[in-house]
């Protein structure tokens, strides 16, 4: 058992303690309980069973919104469906399909809950149930260093325990952009190195959100830069790249350049990469990565080196590599290719690449193309102006409009104008510069 707690030992405990003090034993069993920080001893037998059965494969259950694991069960679903190893394997594990309710119920028995029902009963009094991990979550979405600490010091054991799909709190510390609490769990020997069911890393987590901090504090705590994560080719540095996050893509090039596909030689500008990729035919490799998370829809990348010049130019287009653009298009690119929900004119407008926007409409791309974007609920008919307008992007949304992007198109989805997307996106400044 974690951390040395044992039903049997707390009984006994229990009864000296009963003894030693002079007071009943339900008393002696609330004050153990309140020890080790849970409400009742109830709740406490029922955690210590509930680990004791299920051992360190145990996925421990720390957010209270019952949405939440109904999103991490979609998820999961996605990425098994993905041909993902670690997502696939707990649906074979539990004998259980690759449909939602399928997916419920093996979140539930990773959980260590015969049901989904009775995963959820449990959330929804989690708050007060006292577990360790949900403590210690808690802890870490605050920010309470201190608290961390002293959770942490009580079950030591912490650091090497996993939550809702596989989910550590090193990997949860990472979302937070507070280095410091990523700190104190590698201190106390946390695993840089280990994934959850999506093979999904510390690492990765740090090039999602572009904490340049952060991947230093991995790296040198030896962090592994050339695992893939949701796909073949899905390296830390694909997923910088994916958001065009020049400072963390820069930073872990500097490590590996893995999977060397188009992709990557694109995002990081590298021609000479660039063409040779392209006069050898080898830039279509490793492409298995094509989304970051379960929102984006799903898709089939193909060998076809078209599609793969195509969508090499939105991953030059985000990270501003106007260099790039020029080759692509020389070589072949199609300017106004929509590969992957995006055109390169969407993602450079997205991202406030001005550079390579300009390039871009030099290049001959339409201003006014209507495309996909992001989900399938939110980018459908858009423009690269609704998109500027979305994000604040001024000096974009000028350029865009004095090459004649139509302030008045309206999305297939929302029938709104780029105006409409600037007031719902909380950017006055662009509204006002729209209207």
């Amino acid at each position: 058992m974690p951390g040395g707690l044992n039903l049997e030992q707390l009984r006994k405990r229990a009864k000296e303690l009963a003894r030693a003090e002079g007071v009943k034993l339900t008393e002696a069993q609330f004050r153990l309980a309140r020890d080790h920080g849970f409400p009742s001893w109830p709740k406490l037998q029922a955690y210590v069973r509930r680990v004791t059965e299920h051992g360190d494969a145990l996925h421990h259950p720390y957010h209270q919104d019952v949405g939440y694991y109904a999103e991490r069960a979609l998820g999961l679903l996605a990425s098994a469906e993905d041909d993902t190893p670690g997502a696939k394997a707990p649906f074979a594990r539990w004998n259980q399909p690759l449909t939602r309710d399928g997916a419920r119920a093996v979140v539930a028995r990773e959980h260590g809950f015969v049901s989904w029902k009775a995963l959820r009963n449990h959330v929804k009094s989690l708050v007060d149930s006292g577990e360790p991990f949900a403590r210690a979550y808690r802890a870490i979405e605050a920010r309470d260093l201190a608290g961390l600490g002293k959770v942490l010091d009580e079950f030591p054991w912490l650091v090497t325990a996993r939550g809702t799909n596989g989910n550590d709190l090193l990997g949860m510390a990472g979302a937070t952009h507070d280095e410091r609490l990523s700190r104190i769990l590698l201190d106390r020997g946390a695993d840089p190195a280990r994934g959850n069911v999506h093979g999904w890393t510390p690492l990765h987590q740090a090039a999602y959100s572009n904490l340049p901090l952060l991947l230093d504090l991995l790296l040198r705590h030896g962090a592994p830069v050339d695992v893939p994560a949701r796909g073949d080719g899905g390296t830390p540095l694909v997923v910088a790249l994916f958001w065009g996050h020049r400072e963390a893509a820069e930073k872990l090039a500097e490590h590996s350049r893995a999977p060397g596909n188009l992709r990557v030689a694109a995002g990081l500008g590298d021609v000479e990469l660039l063409e040779e990729l392209l006069t050898s035919g080898r830039g279509g490799a490793h492409r298995g990565f094509y989304r970051p998370h379960s929102g984006f829809p799903a898709w089939q990348p193909t060998d076809d080196p078209a599609e793969s010049r195509d969508e090499a130019l939105a991953w030059a287009a985000r990270n501003d590599r106007v260099d790039a653009l020029r080759t692509l298009v020389a070589r072949g690119a199609d300017v106004n290719a929509d590969v992957y929900r995006g055109t390169a004119l969407a993602w450079a407008a997205a991202s406030g690449r001005l550079a390579a926007v300009r390039t871009l409409l030099d290049l001959g791309a339409d201003v006014n193309l209507r495309g996909t974007f992001g989900g399938p609920h939110h980018g459908e008919g858009v423009t690269a102006l609704h998109l500027a307008a979305q994000s604040g992007h001024l000096d974009v949304i000028r350029a865009l409009v004095e090459s004649g992007a139509d302030p008045g198109a309206r999305d297939a989805i929302f029938g709104s104008t780029p105006e409409k997307w600037a007031e719902v996106c909380g950017q006055p400044a662009a509204r006002e510069l729209l209207s």
